[in-house]
């Protein structure tokens, strides 16, 4: 196990062979990424008092911070992060105990806190805020702090936002082939 991926007590990271990890990131404890994942420098994923899953062909940016919360008694199942496909997690994101749906990109400096939900095929522009258990309905830009609903997405955007995940899986393969080479 590279020094940059770490266990947690009993809970050990599960990554794809496809995934692309950067060796400054760290990722810890219970996550899990699925196929063509990328996590690039300076990015922390860490699943340490809850899990972390991270779909298909999504892209954590360089120094993003991926978090969550505990289980207790009031809240027994804490509030994990699950971040589905062909999402772009943008550069310098803090993600924490949230649910982000598929096809979803988060502009550069957001930050998601516990219990929002982001549904399928969102926009959240640079720098904008969600705060918990806030719901960002489908189809939408957000912008802002606190974060509002700007406008429906356009056709073009919606075709962007799985772009920017295959675009991210590319760059990826590019480097995973250099390490190959070497």
């Amino acid at each position: 196990m590279k020094k940059n991926i770490r266990s947690y007590l009993e809970h050990h990271p599960k990554i794809d062979s496809t995934c692309y990890i950067d060796e400054m990131s760290v990722i810890v404890g219970d996550v899990s990424l699925a196929k063509n994942v990328s996590v690039w420098p300076f990015a922390v994923i860490r699943g340490d008092v809850n899990s972390i899953q991270i779909g298909q062909n999504s892209n954590v940016q360089d120094h993003c911070m991926l978090h969550v919360s505990h289980k207790k008694a009031s809240k027994p199942e804490g509030s994990p992060l699950i971040i589905g496909e062909d999402v772009t997690v943008g550069h310098h994101v803090t993600l924490h105990g949230c649910h982000i749906g598929h096809r979803v990109l988060i502009g550069i400096n957001t930050v998601v806190l516990d219990d929002v939900i982001i549904e399928d095929d969102v926009m959240i522009g640079a720098g904008s805020l969600v705060p918990p258990r806030k719901v960002l309905k489908s189809g939408y830009l957000y912008v802002g702090s606190p974060v509002q609903q700007v406008r429906p997405l356009t056709e073009a955007e919606k075709e962007f936002l799985p772009y920017s995940a295959r675009h991210y899986v590319k760059v990826a393969n590019n480097y995973l082939e250099n390490e190959i080479s070497k």
